[in-house]
């Protein structure tokens, strides 16, 4: 069943339409059923249908394989491809009689772009639809599935690659596994005349994966939508480097023709105007209104970067923004919090690779520095966490448990007062970022450099006059670009010096040793002193940062501790703050949604740009 969502544009007149499936069972009533006694199973029987669309799966970053996940996939992709050839025949729009029967110009009035691997199998059943469905030879569909597809990468992590078993998709998609081995045949037959007699390469770049230790065949999804796209992209520039130089270097040697990049963009409708209208009228007195479709007139801002008082405004606006957070969390969580504090903001899915574990370290850093010198002279801060685990990610779960234990503690203790305040917010979700990010004075970019491919919240933290600390990762690069190195906080190691220490041998109980201030932290955790009524609590995290700490959290340390006590330093300098604030601000232009989607539209799916816009009903009447 089809749901069919509005999608108006901005101030143009003009409404798309986001269709999206419901599984429903079928409503015939068989009598059959109630003749043989059977009408009640046949009844309970419905939800096993209905249940295909009953749940999205929690998990992010990490591919689990369930078979419902499967038929989710499957059900979703198979409705929009029916949809969309049922729509292509007839050409008249609200005729159903069928006009067009040539599927040669397919490519030219459909793009498909698959969105990471989850749509792939829309790959094979495409090619079903024009073969078994509509009579075209293999060539002809195959040419038509190449020109029609393009796939867009969004993980470097490789645990979250989907790979389906074997066995999975032969019980629940034979037809669609025969057509993936005679396209893997087809592509591993080019590769030996390419390449004749590399097996190794053969090997490593063949959709079906050789048998695992489990005797489980695989096949691997991202190569399949490489082998079946004409284009395939990162969503960062570094992304889309480590995609050609490491992830898919193989099949880059073979098609480098069909790599590019696409910077994400996030929308300032909702991300500026809509949700810190304040400082959206602030923007509009001094430039106009232009920025709201074209954001790269905010550089236009940067003319005012030496008047005081509009960097005052900024620092106004912001205050203003903070005093309604801090009301929301006393309300909320009963925490008074002080609205001149630096608002240091950690808000995304909640992952090892995402780092909250380091940030979390540095807050008990600054505890331990209180109870040192209860008359230290320091910045205040209030640190917030936001942000949801994955229902089966123990050690997400751990993380959580570290920070509300950490904040029960500080939160609680006299001697700390209004100087530290720590919150984890409960179901993080858009309309809670609408009310957080425009009172954030810091942003948290700080996963290890290589595992974020592109990242949105730290383009929304910069619209919003947030400063950002972060690791050379993801979109901070191009960020860091735009604004100019001195008006971000970067530290720690960048991809080249990751990859390095990997390949030296890295141990964290190296960098543990030489940071005496880690050393105390994590024996403070083994001891139990945040969680004292189960000391053992939080031992599988202080094992991981102590023997298998993946995403490097000790190595950065020392250098995110520093960083972070220059962010206090320059906090304590509110002009020179706001006019980074101002700098931050006014260099967004690129990374505007209208940017991003424009490239897709040129480079992939061949629309030659057009601004369009339609009348307003009444002016038609006029018209008329």
């Amino acid at each position: 069943m089809p749901y069919d969502t509005p999608v108006p544009g901005y101030k143009n007149n003009i409404v798309n339409t986001l269709r999206l499936w419901s599984a429903k069972a079928e409503n015939h009533f068989h009598l059959k059923f109630f003749n043989d006694g059977d009408y009640v199973q046949a009844v309970m029987d419905r939800n096993l249908s209905e249940n295909i669309t009953r749940v999205l799966y929690p998990n992010d970053n990490m591919f689990l394989g369930k078979e419902l996940r499967l038929k989710q996939q499957y059900f979703l992709v198979a409705a929009t491809l029916q949809d969309i050839i049922r729509r292509f025949k007839s050409s008249i729009y609200g005729n159903r009689e069928a006009v067009r029967v040539n599927f040669e110009t397919f490519p030219d009035k459909v793009a498909i772009q698959l969105n990471d691997t989850h749509p792939s199998i829309g790959i094979p059943e495409l090619i079903r639809l024009l073969i078994d469905v509509e009579g075209l030879t293999w060539d002809q569909a195959w040419d038509i599935c190449i020109k029609t597809y393009a796939y867009t990468n969004h993980t470097l992590l490789p645990e979250a690659l989907e790979r389906w078993p074997v066995s999975l998709m032969q019980n629940l998609l034979p037809r669609h596994l025969e057509i993936i081995y005679e396209i893997n045949q087809k592509f591993m037959n080019t590769i030996s005349q390419r390449f004749p007699g590399d097996f190794d390469r053969m090997r490593r770049m063949s959709i079906v994966e050789e048998a695992d230790q489990f005797g489980e065949k695989r096949i691997n999804m991202a190569h399949l939508c490489i082998v079946a796209s004409h284009a395939i992209n990162g969503v960062a520039a570094l992304h889309s480097d480590l995609l050609k130089s490491s992830t898919f270097r193989d099949f880059y040697e073979f098609y480098p023709d069909r790599f590019q990049n696409k910077t994400n963009g996030i929308t300032p409708r909702r991300w500026l105007l809509l949700s810190n209208p304040s400082l959206a009228d602030l923007i509009v007195e001094k430039i106009g209104e232009s920025w709201i479709t074209n954001l790269d007139e905010l550089q236009k801002l940067k003319e005012y970067a030496n008047d005081a008082g509009f960097l005052d405004s900024i620092r106004r606006v912001k205050l203003e923004n903070k005093q309604q957070v801090a009301q929301y969390l006393s309300d909320e969580y009963n925490v008074n919090v002080n609205a001149a504090s630096l608002f240091d903001v950690h808000v995304k899915r909640i992952h090892e690779y995402k780092r909250q574990l380091l940030n979390i370290l540095h807050v008990i850093a600054l505890y331990n520095r209180i109870k040192e010198n209860p008359n230290i002279d320091m910045v205040k801060r209030t640190v917030l966490y936001g942000g949801k685990a994955a229902p089966g990610y123990h050690m997400a779960k751990q993380i959580i448990r570290l920070i509300t234990a950490v904040a029960e503690q500080v939160n609680n203790d006299a001697i700390v007062g209004d100087r530290l305040k720590v919150i984890f917010l409960e179901n993080y979700r858009v309309s809670m970022a609408e009310k957080i990010i425009p009172a954030s004075d810091l942003s948290e970019q700080i996963s290890t450099a290589g595992t974020e491919a592109s990242g949105t919240g730290n383009m929304k933290f910069m619209l919003n006059g947030a400063l950002t600390i972060g690791t050379l990762d993801g979109a901070n690069v191009e960020m860091a670009e735009e604004m100019g190195d001195e008006n971000i906080f970067i530290f720690g190691m960048n991809v080249e010096e990751v990859e390095a220490l990997t390949k030296r041998g890295y141990s964290s109980q190296e960098f543990i040793d030489k940071s005496p201030m880690l050393k105390q932290i994590i024996e403070q955790i083994e001891g139990g002193m945040f969680t004292p009524e189960d000391p053992d609590q939080l031992k599988d995290l202080s094992n991981m940062l102590r023997y298998h700490d993946r995403f490097m959290v000790c190595a950065d340390f020392d250098a995110f501790i520093e960083a972070q006590d220059k962010v206090s330093a320059t906090f304590r300098d509110q002009e020179k703050w706001s006019r980074m604030a101002l700098y931050n601000i006014a260099s967004t232009g690129k990374f505007s949604t209208d940017r991003t989607i424009t490239e897709y539209a040129r480079e992939i799916w061949g629309i030659d740009q057009f601004e369009s816009s339609l009348p307003a009903p009444y002016e038609n009447e006029k018209s008329e």
